[in-house]
């Protein structure tokens, strides 16, 4: 568990909190709330074959015919979902 937790804060700081500035405790609190919803739902890990944790394991991703971004901390990162 201790190993998990470490990855997610080294990641978290890498992709999220370096490249930002923070103000005060309550902005920090909201911008890692929202990191950590992008990287439980939204962000591809490899050791889940490039699927999110929330991801339905029965489902089968498919390429996307049209797919549409949606900007996630004020644009610091980008996720990309199909729209059939």
């Amino acid at each position: 568990m201790n190993a998990h937790a470490k990855r997610f804060i080294r990641t978290a700081r890498a992709e999220c909190t370096d490249r930002m500035l923070i103000y005060n405790e309550q902005h920090a609190r909201r911008v890692l709330a929202q990191y950590a919803e992008h990287y439980n739902t939204g962000r591809p890990h490899r050791a889940l074959n490039l699927r999110a944790p929330a991801d339905d394991p029965d489902v089968i991703p498919f390429c996307a015919q049209r797919i549409q971004r949606h900007d996630v901390l004020s644009g610091l990162i980008h996720e990309c979902h199909s729209t059939a």
